[in-house]
């Protein structure tokens, strides 16, 4: 869906609110009951894994979907996704009765595949990362008159993953810190906008791994550039360049940038499991800057941002990841 790189509103976050309001699920906000020993910081999980699909990205689908005019809806959609965005469209489409076409790299998790097709869209395997798949669905999207809906770099999608960030603030309003994972950007320029807007003083914190660096790289450049990205638990975190307008937009509001291995992904993941929570690698990610030591002091809202995870992966990460230790500070 093409839109312009204006600044996102908090006006419009409510007004994506409102209309999906009837389509997705209000999820709990709880605190995390098996709490570290964290100088004193109390955690609180924002339960996006109990969307219908499993993830946060189904806001930001459900609010692009009914942004569409008559003739986009008759016409379908395509998307590119790691596989989040794709299940929310498919879910979100089967249900408003828009067809759906998802392009998904060759290696993405065979359950997001499977539960993508499972949901009525056609998906397409092409290319080795999300970016491959993103030129593919662009040129689908070209050839055959239908509407790309991008999956973090979207106005309407964007406004809709920052309904979330209203959740949280009605939920604990006493935060004093939001932590979110950032790999295109979508859900921390909503979120941020809106945090920012309501509790000026909260601190927000974006999270990238160690392979997925494509936010601070964009920091330290002055705009997005590409950076090279590996095999990562954060599958979804897995994006060579952050969007355009979602930089735009996040960019003034992020107050440190923080950078996670994949052992302390594992750790948060077992951790959550043992929480009775089974969390995917970028759903976890957000935790584990926090376990890790980097976010310090006060009341902070930590997204269980998806749930989405091949049994086997999750069961290597629960056995692997014991609580990561400190570390000397690696924020941005």
């Amino acid at each position: 869906m093409k839109t312009s790189p204006a600044l996102l509103t908090l006006d419009e976050v409510a007004a994506a609110q409102a209309r999906i309001s009837g389509g997705i699920r209000r999820t709990v906000c709880r605190r995390l009951a098996d709490q570290p020993d964290l100088a004193g910081m109390e955690i609180w999980l924002k339960r996006e894994d109990l969307q219908r699909t499993r993830s946060f990205k189904e806001r930001g689908a459900l609010n692009a979907l009914l942004c569409l005019n008559a003739e986009q809806r008759l016409r379908g959609i395509v998307a590119a996704s790691a596989g989040n965005h794709a299940l929310g469209l498919a879910y979100q489409g089967s249900r408003l009765g828009v067809r759906t076409t998802v392009v998904m790299p060759l290696g993405a998790p065979a359950v997001k595949v499977g539960r993508c097709r499972g949901l009525g869209a056609e998906v397409l395997l092409h290319g080795a990362n999300f970016d491959a798949a993103q030129a593919n669905a662009s040129g689908l999207a070209l050839e055959s008159g239908r509407t790309l809906v991008h999956p973090f770099d979207d106005l309407a999608v964007i406004a809709g993953q920052g309904t979330m960030g209203l959740e949280m603030i009605e939920a604990v309003p006493d935060l004093d810190i939001v932590v979110l994972p950032v790999g295109g950007g979508g859900l921390l320029a909503g979120v941020a906008t809106v945090v920012k807007a309501c509790r000026p003083a909260v601190r927000v914190i974006a999270v990238q791994t160690e392979n997925t660096c494509a936010f601070s790289a964009a920091r330290a450049n002055g705009g997005p550039a590409e950076v090279s990205t590996g095999r990562t638990l954060a599958d979804g975190l897995a994006v060579a360049r952050v969007g355009e307008i979602a930089f735009a937009i996040s960019s003034r509001f992020v107050d440190q940038v923080v950078t996670v291995s994949e052992s302390e992904i594992a750790g948060a993941i077992s951790l959550l499991a043992r929480n009775g929570i089974v969390a995917e690698g970028a759903g976890a990610s957000a935790l584990a800057a926090v376990l890790g030591g980097e976010v310090r002091g006060g009341m902070a809202v930590v997204p269980v941002s998806g749930g989405n995870i091949d049994p086997r992966v999750h069961e290597r990460a629960v056995i692997d990841g014991a609580a990561p230790r400190r570390r000397a500070s690696r924020a941005a």
